[in-house]
């Protein structure tokens, strides 16, 4: 232990004197305490001026206990933080692979429906084209004269062609002209518009 100068002692003493009397008098009452934290910010600046002391000029000033515990901690924090955002992303990653599960199982479910709607359509259709071949040609040109545009063209294009022009012998020149048309432009390989 080195000795110090006889300068310091005072200011030493002093000072130690003080902090124990702050320490008795926070264990007396909350105003003493007010009062000794006051009377030692009054006597810390004027030990330091009695003392000649001052700080070198390039030297940082010392750090506050808060200042010190926010360094200290500022890894831990980051850390932390990373962690919750990491844990936040997992869970919207669950989520969105719950929502894409759901959604290939409707897309499976939905391509399922349209397949067999489309075979029931195509069944369907064989009836019908069956249906209207075995008609007598008059009542089918009647029929298919009631029908949607498009139906009877579709009718008509499955139709074997010497039973689909006899029934279109049958219909008045307007209706067997539009179905005419209708079927022609099914038939082109370009886009008719």
């Amino acid at each position: 232990m080195t000795a110090l100068p006889p300068s310091k002692i005072p200011t030493l003493q002093s000072r130690l004197l003080a902090g124990i009397a702050a320490t008795l008098l926070l264990c007396a009452s909350p105003a003493a305490a007010e009062m000794a934290s006051n009377e030692e910010a009054a006597a810390e600046p004027a030990s330091a001026e009695t003392t000649g002391t001052v700080p070198p000029a390039g030297a940082e000033p010392q750090q506050t206990e808060i200042e010190r515990f926010c360094s200290n901690i500022t890894d831990a924090a980051r850390d932390r933080r990373y962690a919750l955002q990491r844990q936040e992303l997992e869970a919207l990653q669950k989520d969105i692979d719950q929502r894409m599960k759901l959604l290939e199982e409707k897309r499976a479910e939905y391509e399922g429906w349209l397949r067999r709607r489309n075979d029931f359509l195509s069944k369907t259709e064989d009836n019908v084209v069956k249906i209207y071949s075995t008609m007598k040609p008059d009542a089918a040109a009647e029929r298919l004269a009631s029908v949607d545009v498009l139906v009877a063209a579709g009718i008509l294009m499955k139709l074997d062609a010497r039973k689909a022009g006899v029934i279109l012998n049958e219909m008045n020149s307007k209706a067997a002209a539009a179905l005419t048309a209708i079927m022609a432009s099914a038939t082109r390989k370009e886009d008719p518009s």
